[in-house]
């Protein structure tokens, strides 16, 4: 069945999305705030700016009015970095239809507010609307070009299967969850890390090191995700351990590169730069810092990480606590 989908932010992974939806047949309008990039991906089925190789399916129109984007749209997919995520559902409200699906592809948590994605959505579009939340182990460009991926779609039962069945298929396979929580933690604390996995490549310390940090980290979500209401099972799936892999590992990685970056004794502000685009994990390193705090869970690695980050912490000596700390049990 076609469906009226609107994608909220140009970006390479709102682009991958867009991408694949038209592909599936549906009649997709990509948001950019650009008018100018909107004209050129129109006109030459290219995004100039992200994804440049990749050529946009025909049913595929860039639209740079937010309004007229998402007008009509019965399957709506915000795909904006986190700070930005309020402003766009505040703007975007007044023209969401009463009966649109909501699928929020953005990953992260809010800073100041603590709040995820989709809570910052149902707060924006109205807490009676169903928010769904999608993620998993898959970067934009792989997902741009067809190659085969997984995702998961979390939220009730009715909406998270329209929104799967409209995800599924062309090489994309779609599972569903009902822990949205557990699906936005995952999602986002992967990114911090992966700036950690990336301190210490850049540094050197080896595949030993970079495995002990997944671990580690995965554990380090688990007890935050599980405090905040999410059950531990999920973080072994698509959102937690899946895309935990690939963030840390994978060279396509901005969040590892800020990492390699950092490691290398480059300044945050040069990698930014070099990267070019948003690197979710910088500004969640401060939000899950504070988030664990709040919820009195211990959180090691995104301590350092966001010590580094925003405290000027020296790299080595961030990872050199780390190995120094307490002697535990595995499953403390």
């Amino acid at each position: 069945m076609t469906v009226r989908c609107a994608v909220l932010g140009g970006g390479s992974f709102g682009t991958a999305m867009a991408a694949h939806l038209a592909r599936r047949g549906h009649e997709v309008v990509l948001w950019d705030r650009h008018a100018e990039r909107c004209a050129t991906m129109n006109a030459t089925r290219r995004n100039p700016t992200y994804l440049r190789d990749v050529e946009l399916p025909e049913g595929l129109r860039a639209e740079a009015d937010l309004h007229a984007a998402v007008t009509g749209a019965e399957l709506l997919v915000p795909c904006v970095p986190s700070h930005a995520m309020r402003e766009v559902a505040r703007r975007a409200a007044p023209a969401v239809h009463e009966g649109a699906a909501v699928c929020c592809a953005s990953k992260g948590i809010e800073d100041g507010t603590l709040d995820t994605m989709a809570t910052v959505l149902e707060e924006e579009l109205g807490p009676l609307r169903p928010i769904t939340v999608i993620s998993g182990p898959s970067f934009a460009r792989e997902l741009a070009l067809g190659l085969p991926t997984t995702l998961v779609v979390a939220g009730d039962e009715a909406p998270r299967r329209a929104v799967a069945d409209a995800f599924h298929g062309s090489r994309l396979r779609v599972y569903d969850s009902h822990d949205v929580v557990g699906v936005c933690v995952g999602a986002s604390l992967k990114n911090v890390m992966a700036i950690a996995c990336g301190i210490s490549d850049g540094l050197g310390l080896g595949h030993n090191a970079r495995a002990a940090i997944i671990t580690r980290g995965l554990a380090e979500i688990t007890r935050l995700a599980v405090e905040a209401g999410a059950e531990a099972i999920t973080l072994m799936g698509l959102a937690g351990l899946g895309d935990l892999v690939l963030t840390c590992t994978g060279d396509q990685s901005r969040n590892r590169r800020v990492g390699l970056g950092l490691g290398r004794g480059q300044r945050l502000d040069e990698v930014l730069a070099e990267i070019g685009e948003v690197a979710e994990g910088v500004v969640t390193a401060r939000s899950a810092r504070a988030l664990g705090r709040k919820l009195g869970v211990e959180m090691p690695i995104t301590e350092q990480v966001f010590a580094v980050l925003h405290e000027g912490k020296d790299a080595a000596a961030a990872l050199r606590d780390l190995l120094g700390r307490e002697r535990k049990h595995e499953q403390a």
